[in-house]
């Protein structure tokens, strides 16, 4: 029997890993799902299993157990008894909660990032101590490369850096412990760092829209009124849900990859140009009904002004539109790329390969404008039921 503790099940990593470790019937998982009281994780519970489309009486659903509980406080904020049954019954961590947002302040970034992987190295030593602790899978980012330029590589990166913000500084942190616990203490961790997360590669579907999607709305033209920057050849490294969670899974069941740093991503030999992600933004926008603006091309120096300029001019929907461009604008200028061989030789051994962004990008965007759709319409049919006269 192999027990599971996973941390991020609610978010898009975490909940694309438990239906494929649950094809394994000998497979257990303890989820800590963070929840003001036992009734909000219950029903935080019942989110993800109408998510994973098991009825109620699947019995996959009888070998999940949630833990009320915070990745980043020490012990997760477990009683003493949980926390002591937790250690003697895992097999397996893995460790893909995190806080995404860009910007907040760096103290509050390192809480989640580095304190998550505090805790995470406690609970690996004492469950390593007890002799049952077969893996652990801490999922990091790409972005721990910050502005480092050139082709990261699979390895653990020593050369000082400067970040775009303070979440890619606090996973580089983060990472910093990690390296210590395994060339230190041997413990048997794997470190994956995904580029940007998108859909499933069959459906689209995903838990939720990351950055990508804003980006997406960015590239449509839609909240530029069609204007652009150069965007040369800058590539944007995406990667499918579906992707990364099967390489989580099969690095758990594999005790050799421990000690390894893999990139789960496109590589810049297969990662989308952002001309050509353009094009198939605002061609799948089209598609969709929704208008999008003639595109302009602007010098990145002209481009980068509009948001001092809206400031003053635009009326306040172009101003919120206009203000988030600068953290885009830094994250699209970069000539980085991401070596992922090692990757691809893991892919390679079970046969199989990455598919081509042509063939699930505009399933993946497809995914989303209709949930986007379906959400609007809700809101403009709650909206109208509200002014509607009783009958």
């Amino acid at each position: 029997m192999s027990t599971y503790f996973i941390t991020g099940a609610t978010g898009a990593v975490g909940s694309a890993l438990v239906p494929l470790l649950m094809e394994a019937p000998d497979t257990e998982l303890r989820l800590l799902i963070r929840a003001e009281s036992d009734a909000a994780l219950a029903d935080r519970l019942a989110q993800l299993f109408a998510f994973w489309e098991w009825p109620a009486d699947d019995p996959r659903r009888q070998r999940v157990r949630a833990l009320r509980g915070d990745a980043a406080e020490p012990r997760f904020a477990l009683d003493d008894a949980q926390y002591r049954a937790l250690a003697g019954e895992l097999t397996h961590i893995i460790h893909c909660a995190a806080s995404v947002r860009m910007n907040e302040p760096l103290d509050k970034a390192r809480r989640s990032a580095v304190g998550s992987a505090t805790a995470i190295l406690e609970l690996a030593r004492a469950a390593h101590a007890r002799g049952r602790l077969a893996k652990v899978e801490f999922v990091s980012t790409v972005g721990i490369a910050g502005k480092r330029q050139g082709l990261l590589p699979e390895r653990w990166i020593d050369e000082a850096r400067a970040f775009h913000n303070s979440y890619e500084q606090s996973k580089a942190e983060a990472e910093e412990r990690v390296r210590a616990a395994v060339e230190q203490e041997g413990l048997p961790i794997t470190v994956h760092r995904p580029s940007m997360v998108i859909g499933d590669s069959h459906s689209g579907r995903i838990i939720r829209f990351q950055i990508f999607y804003f980006i997406c709305e960015f590239l449509s033209g839609r909240k530029t009124h069609g204007l652009y920057p150069d965007f040369g050849a800058v590539q944007l490294d995406v990667i499918p849900v579906d992707c990364v969670a099967s390489a989580i899974v099969a690095s758990s069941r594999d005790p050799g990859s421990g000690g390894r740093i893999l990139h789960l991503c496109s590589g810049p030999q297969s990662a989308p140009a952002l001309m050509a992600l353009r094009h198939t933004v605002r061609e799948t926008f089209r598609a969709h009904g929704r208008e999008v603006p003639r595109a302009v091309t602007l010098p990145r120096g002209v481009f980068a002004l509009l948001p001092r300029i809206a400031a003053l001019l635009a009326p306040a929907d172009t101003r919120r539109a206009l203000s988030t461009l600068p953290i885009y604008l830094d994250y699209l200028a970069d000539q980085q790329g991401f070596d992922n061989a090692r990757y691809r030789a893991c892919l390679a051994a079970r046969g199989e390969s990455l598919p081509a962004w042509q063939d699930y990008l505009p399933t993946v965007l497809d995914a989303y404008l209709d949930a986007r759709w379906s959400e609007a319409s809700s809101v403009l049919r709650t909206s109208s039921a509200k002014r509607s006269p009783e009958g």
